[in-house]
Formats: structure tokens, C-alpha cells, sequence
């Protein structure tokens, strides 16, 4: 007795022949279904890449991080005006840092001025340089990297040092060519400061460029900048990403202690997670799957109709076929296998096609978001039983009508 293996190799067999023999037909039907596939797969290949920049591009910016400020970092549609509690004070800052034990870098940043002019020698900017000031862990917290030079050390910290951290657009105004700003005495809103250090080029957002920010020491942002009432900002980036809730928590309960705000009143400062817009942007993305999944099913859809059809005028066109095998003993049973699993072949070819074209086109826009080849296994696998599900459902009726042919009627067909 032929067992189970042999039978479907063999079914699989006279499916291919079959399509070879009706060439022109059957590549017709691999190509609509290969093109919902390759929607399917390729748009959701595309939208993983984008997600992963997303997350990646967050995660380097501070993903892992939030900030303690005293007003709430966004405003909601029809939630009125944000909350502004009391300013968060020098020593309420310093208290934070020296007291948060969790595994994280802290840092702490004050707003000095954002109509600073910076000058050296004859070179000038213009009236919109942002001068912040901040500690040792400004680079780590706020996604910031040297393009050269060094970081502020523990002394220009602790004595407020008249040095400075230029931003890739002021250092490239006041040195332009191949000028090297380090070493250089710049002068920043009437102030002198040494420069040790040019920041990476960061972009623009929400309508402010980070190119134009100059760091310098708190201490010196104080001294410089000095007003009544300085407000400072906490910024906190945790070891692992995994542990930002903790984090939250912790930080929460500490500064409420340092705020000295009682059991049961509420919290006086306001803590804005830095993934916010990573998460609304991911959350907009889930739409745009859900739309892309939905315009492959349609497509698929059609390719069913197609396929069934096709399979339809098949069935008519090899009736005497079907009358000689079963004349030769052929059962309803095995007529019917070898219709569906012609159909099933039909959608297997096509659903391959489509995914290896569909990883293609997607990984196009993975190479344009600078993320890596991603193969989503996941589509792939749910591309192929989608497949198989609609060879099934497309084949079944043709190869139940096939299997119900009268064998004498059939072999008087012409």
C-alpha cells in the first residue's frame, strides 16, 4: 500500500505537469496571488524597518530616559491648559542626584538663555543660540555625542568653568572650513568660555534646531545667567530599558520625599517619559498595518476568485482525462486530491514568489530608513498558510465537482 508520503509526492507530481502544460494560465494566477502577497509581505516588512528605526533612533536619543520638570511635557486635545507646578530649585536638583541610588545616570540641566549671539573673531551667529547648562551625564541623558573633543571634568563642574560644548551649527559658523574650534576662546551672550568639545549633528524638532544649543556647566549657567527663581530640569537614563518603570516609580517616591509633599496629596512635578512620541508613532504605525494587511487580503480574495475559475474551465477542459482515470480505477477520493493539490501548488508558487519579491521591495525601504535586512519570519510563515488556505478554499469546489464526473458521460466528452 502507497503510503501518505508517496501519494502526495505523486499528487504534487501530476499538479506541476499540469500546470506546465496550461503554462500561460497557470503563471497568469501564480502572478495575482504572488502580487497580494508581495503587498502583504513588503508593506509589512517596510513598517517593521520603520519600527525598528523608530525604536532605535529613540532608544539612542533616550528611550530609556525621562525627565522631572515642574509642567507637563505634553498638552492633550481638549484637556485644557498644562499643569504648571512650583519650579524644581537648585537644591531640590542636587538632592535628586546625589540621593537616587537606582542603577541610572542623572543629570541635571537649567535653561540659561535662547537669544544668545556667539561670536569668535570676525565670524558671527545669529540671535537664536540656546546656551543650557548641565553636568558630566548631559551626553548620556539627552542622546547627544562629541563629534570631538571631551566631556566637562569633575573641577570645571564643582568651580563652574568658563567651558563650553558648541552645537554642530554655531561651531560650524564660527569655524568654517576645516578650522579647529578646540582650544578656542569663544565669546557666548557677553561671556568668554574655552571650548573643549563640538557635538554631533542632532536635527531639528518640533521646530527647534539641537544644533544650535551651546552646554556649559550648571554652575556656570548660574553664575552667567543668573535670575531669581532659576528652574532646573532632571533627566534620568536607566541602564536598561527594561527597568524604566521601576525607575519611574523610585524617582517618583524619592523627590516627592525631597518636595516634602504628605502621604495622599498629590504629586507637585511632573515626570514625561522621553519614548512618548516613539510610542504615538509606533501607535499610528498599527493603523497603517492594519490597512496594509487588509488591502493583501482583498487582493488575495480576488486571487481566489481568479484561481477558482481558472480551476472551473480546467475541470470542463480535461473531463475526458478525468473519465479515463477513472476508468482506469482512479476513486472520487484521488480525483479530488490531485484538483486541490494543483490549486494548493498554484497558490504555494505564486505565495513564494510573492514573498521573496514582497522581502525585496521592503528591505528597498529598510535601506532608506538606514535599518538593517529584516526578514520577517513571522509574515513569511503566515504568508505561506495564507496561501494554503485560500488553494483549499479556491480548489475545493472544482475538485469536488471534478470527483462527482460521471466516468461514461466523461469519456463521451468533447
Amino acid at each position: 500500500m502507497r503510503t501518505i508520503t508517496t501519494i502526495l509526492l505523486e499528487n504534487i507530481r501530476q499538479a506541476l505537469e499540469s500546470i506546465k502544460s496550461h503554462l500561460l494560465r497557470a503563471s497568469l494566477t501564480v502572478l495575482i496571488i504572488a502580487f497580494g502577497i508581495m503587498a502583504l509581505v513588503g508593506i509589512l516588512t517596510a513598517i517593521d524597518a520603520i519600527r525598528l528605526s523608530i525604536t532605535d533612533n529613540f532608544a539612542r536619543l533616550g528611550a530609556n530616559s525621562f525627565s522631572i520638570r515642574n509642567r507637563e511635557m505634553f498638552v492633550q486635545p481638549g484637556s485644557g491648559p498644562s499643569r504648571v507646578f512650583e519650579r524644581i530649585s537648585y537644591d531640590e536638583a542636587v538632592a535628586f542626584k546625589q540621593q537616587f541610588d537606582f542603577p541610572a545616570y542623572v543629570s541635571l540641566q537649567v535653561f540659561g538663555t535662547g537669544s544668545a549671539t556667539a561670536r569668535y573673531r570676525l565670524q558671527e551667529t545669529n540671535p537664536n543660540v540656546r546656551v543650557i547648562g548641565s553636568d558630566e551625564n548631559y551626553l548620556t541623558t539627552s542622546g547627544a555625542e562629541l563629534a570631538a573633543g571631551r566631556n566637562f571634568s569633575q573641577t570645571e563642574l564643582q568651580y563652574g568653568a568658563d567651558v563650553v560644548l558648541l552645537g554642530h551649527d554655531v561651531a560650524n559658523r564660527l569655524f568654517p572650513g576645516e578650522t579647529d574650534p578646540l582650544g578656542s576662546i569663544v565669546s557666548i551672550a557677553g561671556s568668554r568660555y574655552l571650548v573643549i568639545g563640538v557635538l554631533e549633528r542632532q536635527g531639528t524638532g518640533f521646530g527647534f534646531s539641537e544644533d544650535l544649543n551651546c552646554v556649559v556647566p550648571y554652575m556656570t549657567a548660574r553664575q552667567n545667567f543668573s535670575r531669581p527663581n532659576m528652574n532646573y530640569t532632571i533627566n534620568v537614563s536607566t541602564f536598561e530599558m527594561e527597568t524604566l518603570d521601576d525607575a519611574i516609580s523610585e524617582a517618583t517616591g524619592l523627590f516627592r520625599i525631597i518636595r516634602g509633599v504628605r502621604i495622599g496629596d498629590p504629586t507637585t512635578f511632573d515626570i514625561a517619559k522621553s519614548d512618548n512620541i516613539a510610542q504615538a508613532l509606533i501607535e499610528n504605525i498599527r493603523f497603517v498595518t492594519l490597512a496594509a494587511t487588509v488591502i493583501g487580503l482583498i487582493t488575495l480574495a480576488g486571487a481566489a476568485i481568479g484561481l477558482m475559475n481558472i480551476m472551473l474551465v480546467s475541470v470542463t477542459e480535461r473531463t475526458q482525462e478525468i473519465g479515463i482515470r477513472k476508468a482506469l480505477g482512479a476513486t472520487r477520493a484521488v480525483i479530488k486530491q490531485q484538483f486541490l493539490s494543483e490549486a494548493v501548488v498554484i497558490c504555494q508558487l505564486g505565495g513564494i514568489t510573492g514573498i521573496v519579491f514582497g522581502i525585496l521591495a521592503g528591505n528597498g525601504i529598510s535601506m532608506l530608513v538606514g535599518s538593517p535586512f529584516i526578514i520577517p519570519w513571522l509574515w513569511v510563515i503566515s504568508g505561506i498558510a495564507l496561501c494554503f488556505g485560500v488553494g483549499v478554499i479556491a480548489g475545493y469546489y472544482p475538485a469536488a465537482k471534478a470527483s462527482r464526473l460521471d466516468p461514461i458521460e466523461s469519456l463521451r466528452y468533447e
